[in-house]
């Protein structure tokens, strides 16, 4: 008698440890399954960040880069209407050398917003992703879609 009281307690013992160890088990999957609200694809949102990166990049130190020629283009004719057509014309092929098909590209701090270059109708524009890199008093904005 006392014999199958013991292997009760064993059973009940292992069926108890098993129940926890599933709880366990269920809890941690519920946690580590990926939520569909936060996961997108990020190869839009990368575009502009990455194109902005090149285009304030160097290759060496005796490279400038192509945000710091435009903007010295700029400084050195006080942003007058023909450097303003010098910058947009060099924009415009450097950004079309990257094989971008839907991008604005503008200035807005001392320009006030002017659009130097742009390809795509930006009013149809879905999930626009924009980066933003500094040079000087210059504030260079390019949108891609």
């Amino acid at each position: 008698m006392l014999d199958e009281k013991g292997y009760f307690y064993i059973i009940d013992a292992i069926l108890a440890v098993m129940l926890l160890l599933m709880v366990f088990l269920i809890v941690n999957a519920t946690i580590s399954i990926p939520s569909p609200d936060y996961s997108y694809d990020s190869k839009d949102i990368r575009m502009a960040q990455d194109t902005m990166e090149m285009l304030s990049g160097k290759v060496n130190f005796a490279d400038q880069t192509f945000l710091g020629e435009i903007s010295e283009i700029l400084k050195e004719n006080e942003n007058s209407k023909e450097s303003v057509r010098v910058v947009s014309r060099l924009s415009k092929d450097k950004l079309n050398s990257f094989n971008l098909k839907n991008y604005k590209f503008s200035e807005n701090n001392v320009l006030n917003g002017k659009v130097l270059a742009e390809s795509g109708d930006y009013s149809k524009a879905k999930d626009v992703s924009v980066a933003t890199r500094n040079y000087g008093d210059y504030s260079y904005s390019l949108s891609t879609w």
